[in-house]
């Protein structure tokens, strides 16, 4: 079981390890630690996606305060004025914006946040829908007899 929680940490641990919060878009872990090799950040959702899985599947609060925490730092970081902005550079705190905001940090991240925090486990249970890559909940089918 120690392993499940390192893996599961692992990515909380990609934001938490850097100076502005977010995590890097490529980082490679050593014996000797943990190198950033591509060091912008485009507002990405799935961590986000893991930690509500992990939340809604747990019940762990763990996960809840580990997304207020990125849910902070994309607030601190990247809201602009007109909306959020991709970060050029997670390991400075004074780092530049992009001026780009993927489709997805709407569609995605913030939807995952929202459902994160959403108490009523009715709201896209897992009991009962599964979320396609793009954040899409489908339904179950537990009757269905299909074609063959």
């Amino acid at each position: 079981q120690w392993y499940q929680r390192r893996v599961r940490g692992t990515c909380y641990f990609l934001y938490e390890s850097q100076p502005t919060g977010l995590s890097p878009e490529q980082a490679i872990f050593r014996f000797d630690g943990l190198s950033v090799s591509q060091t912008e950040n485009n507002l990405r959702p799935e961590t986000i996606e893991s930690l509500f899985v992990l939340y809604r599947v747990t019940g762990n609060p763990i996960y809840r305060e580990w997304g207020w925490n990125i849910f902070q730092a994309f607030e601190r970081v990247s809201r602009t004025c007109f909306g959020y902005s991709a970060v050029q550079d997670v390991t400075d705190v004074h780092t530049a914006l992009t001026d780009k905001m993927e489709s997805f940090y709407l569609a995605e991240t913030l939807k995952y946040f929202y459902l994160l925090f959403e108490d009523d486990k009715s709201v896209y249970s897992l009991d009962n829908i599964v979320l396609n890559t793009e954040a899409h909940p489908l339904p179950i089918m537990r009757d269905y007899k299909g074609y063959y």
